[in-house]
């Protein structure tokens, strides 16, 4: 059996999966077979494993810092938003069902043996386990008939660090306000805190976490700094919206959508010497990029009528027409199309207009696509055919089918791996996407992981306006994770009491 131990936060945000990345890592690094879980997540930024099943980010990343290969054992449980009540819900990586808040919890105790057959058979490989809770134990809502939290801490019986955000303020109320509200059952299993985010002179908080030990009981176990590091985030709370950007050389704006996803598409551009990525919601913030990116989206129906609402579809229509790069990613991609028709009500139901600007009809369907490709952007035309040939992998995660009509041509020829909805499937190829002038779409997320990719395209640019950017080198995304990683683990290593959170996992709880 192997030994576990549990991540829970005061709040939503407070570092509980960056904290658990790091400690996988440092476990992993001092010689053991370390894997996450976290039973139930909240995420629009999924993944699809070879197997062709769907999967929390937080958990892919996570795996990344163990060194082994994500599976859906790590994340049973994964509910994806659909609208400000309802979710919809995915269970071993396939949909089950599209659910309201009222309805799911009153089912979830249900997926307990399904949690439980997932943490049992990691349980049978792994050395340690690390488990990751989400938001608040103290949610007094939602503690009846817990899974994710204090729950599952009993179900696994795993001793607990407890994290607070010094960052956003308030962080001693945070801490003893949680464990205050926790039953003394839960308190007992509360083995260290821990301070996240702090910037500054520790000795100044030493005062502090004397009063906080005593008020609590429970040993301060780390003051972790706030590091500025480029791994991938879970959902809409990334602090990656919210970050003042001077404009570069080469400005790169993503649509901020309402329900955005994989935004993790667009990590392989940022620290890119003379390359500013914004993320933009107001038509006012918009300006003059010189590509426009329209994300994945759980609701594209939805977030398209958002775009005409706000204005920033006629925005993007006028930067079109003045001949900016336009590139859609998934929900992106399809809102760039001619129509949307969903007959089966999988969103908003009925027929709805595109922007136009791709000679394309997307029809929902009742089965979601899940699968891993690789492939090659075709011979393409506009002002980015310098990609052309360039080498493409990723996975396709949608509802819709996209019908190209003509004057529309493919944008890549892939291959699939892996389709879960579809067992005859094949390593046949086909084609992706589809382009027309400057106006590009595709349904592949880690589109621009690929060396060369995200380079590519920023050379293209670069060339379109004359500039040399040629110091503009593109980097191997995956290569460059693996060093955040070791950085992440360097400064916990400098600011956890490691040698008491490992008393902690060996002595776990009664």
């Amino acid at each position: 059996m192997a030994k576990a131990i549990m991540i829970q936060g005061t709040m939503s945000n407070a570092g509980k999966s960056l904290l658990a990345a790091g400690l996988c890592r440092i476990f992993k690094q001092d010689g053991y077979r370390v894997a996450p879980f976290k039973s139930q997540n909240m995420a629009l930024n999924s993944f699809i494993t070879e197997e062709g099943l769907e999967m929390g980010r937080a958990q892919v990343m996570q795996a990344e810092c163990c060194g082994i290969r994500p599976s859906v054992l790590m994340n049973p449980i994964l509910l994806k938003p659909t609208n400000d009540t309802g979710s919809q819900v995915i269970v071993n990586g396939e949909v089950i069902g599209t659910m309201s808040a009222r309805d799911y919890f009153a089912r979830k105790k249900e997926l307990i043996p399904d949690i439980m057959k997932a943490y049992r058979q990691l349980d049978s490989e792994y050395d340690i386990i690390v488990i990751e809770g989400a938001g608040s134990p103290a949610e007094i809502n939602l503690k009846e008939d817990d899974i994710v939290n204090m729950g599952m801490a009993k179900m696994a019986k795993a001793p607990v660090l407890l994290v607070g955000d010094i960052d956003r303020g308030g962080v001693f109320a945070q801490l003893i306000g949680t464990t205050i509200l926790l039953d003394e059952e839960e308190r007992q299993m509360i083995k260290g805190l821990v301070i996240n985010k702090f910037r500054g002179d520790k000795t100044i908080l030493d005062p502090g976490i004397a009063m906080l030990e005593e008020k609590s009981g429970i040993p301060v176990v780390g003051v972790a700094p706030y590091l500025d590091i480029e791994v991938e985030d879970e959902d809409s709370l990334t602090e990656r919206f919210d970050r003042k950007q001077e404009i570069g050389q080469i400005d790169l704006a993503v649509i901020r959508l309402p329900r955005i996803s994989n935004f993790t598409d667009f990590n392989p551009f940022e620290g890119m010497d003379g390359v500013s990525l914004r993320y933009v919601s107001h038509v006012s913030q918009l300006k003059n990029p010189d590509v426009i990116f329209l994300p994945g989206t759980k609701n594209t129906m939805g977030d398209l009528a958002w775009l005409r609402q706000s204005g920033m579809e006629a925005a993007v229509l006028k930067k079109a027409a003045e001949g900016t790069i336009i590139f859609g990613i998934c929900g992106g991609y399809q809102m760039l199309g001619e129509t949307l028709s969903d007959p089966y009500k999988v969103e908003n139901g009925g027929t709805m207009k595109g922007m136009g600007l791709l000679p394309v009809d997307t029809v929902f369907e009742g089965e979601k696509t899940r699968t891993r490709v690789s492939g090659n952007f075709r011979d393409l035309g506009g002002d980015l055919a310098g990609l052309s040939g360039t080498a493409v992998e990723g996975y396709e995660i949608h509802m819709g089918t996209s019908m190209l009509k003509e004057g529309a041509r493919p944008l890549a020829q892939i291959r699939n791996h892996a389709r879960a909805t579809n067992e005859n499937s094949s390593l046949e190829s086909k084609g992706d996407g589809a382009y027309k002038g400057n106006v590009y779409g595709t349904y592949v997320h880690g589109v621009f992981d690929k060396d060369g990719a995200a380079a590519g395209l920023v050379q293209a640019v670069g060339a379109k306006k004359g500039i040399d950017t040629e110091h503009i080198a593109g980097i191997d995304y995956q290569t460059f994770k693996e060093t955040q990683y070791d950085i992440l683990a360097e400064q916990l290593r400098k600011h956890m009491d490691m040698e008491r959170i490992y008393r902690i996992l060996e002595e776990g709880i009664a």
